[in-house]
């Protein structure tokens, strides 16, 4: 991985333009090819970025370092590099992912096992379906044929749909799998997780744990 920290202004152009002014940045470079813009804000979102496939190319225009890139689309993210205050690069390796939690992985293991949970004629494809960015917990086909992305949380949060996001668009560009859709599952559904989720078009799972483990609730019921 890059990190760069510069004063520098951003210019995007692509099915629409946005320019941001010079102002210092952190700038990330990341080995599968993804360049984002960050500030000192905003948490883990960046203010602009370009996701993979893409190309680098650094440049120089009238005595300032430009850097354009440029995706597949040929969109392009134009970076004007007035002073560079920092610039190193590090090794990361392979990163082993999220480990789970006890529940969470039970959770996998027992909705794969159920499919049928989540409506009749769905079949599993494989738990743990690898991407470029970390496995899918479970990849599937719907009653219709239509492969489908889940992802499994105890709690569902806003962190959960924008993993799920992720794997969407890689899943996506695989002419052997798309369309593919998604399912956010998990035992509680935070409303803004469920209001992100439903707005992206990926559809929310309440999970029964103790169902899903074939555990009659004695609760009395009105029915």
């Amino acid at each position: 991985m890059r990190l760069v920290i510069a004063r520098c202004s951003v210019d995007y152009a692509g099915r629409l333009t946005a320019h941001l002014p010079s102002a210092p940045r952190l700038i990330l470079v990341k080995a599968d090819g993804s360049v984002s813009v960050h500030a000192d804000d905003r948490a883990y979102k960046p203010l602009n970025w370009m996701s993979p496939p893409c190309t680098l190319k650094e440049g120089e225009e009238n005595g300032v370092g430009v850097w354009t890139v440029v995706n597949k689309s040929g969109e392009k993210l134009i970076i004007t590099m007035e002073e560079v205050l920092h610039d190193s690069s590090h090794e990361l390796g392979v990163d082993p992912g999220l480990i789970k939690d006890g529940v969470e992985a039970h959770l996998q293991e027992l909705l794969a096992d159920r499919m049928e949970t989540l409506g009749e004629g769905w079949s599993l494809i494989r738990r743990e379906y690898p991407t470029a960015i970390g496995p899918v917990d479970i990849l599937c086909r719907d009653s219709e044929g239509t492969t489908v992305a889940i992802e499994i949380k105890r709690r569902g949060e806003i962190d959960g749909v924008e993993q799920l996001t992720r794997y969407l668009e890689l899943l996506n560009r695989d002419p052997h799998l798309a369309p593919v859709r998604g399912v956010f599952a998990a035992q509680e559904i935070k409303p803004q997780a469920r209001v992100l989720a439903t707005d992206r078009g990926i559809d929310c799972v309440v999970l029964d744990y103790d169902a899903l483990r074939g555990i009659e609730d004695d609760k009395l019921r009105l029915f």
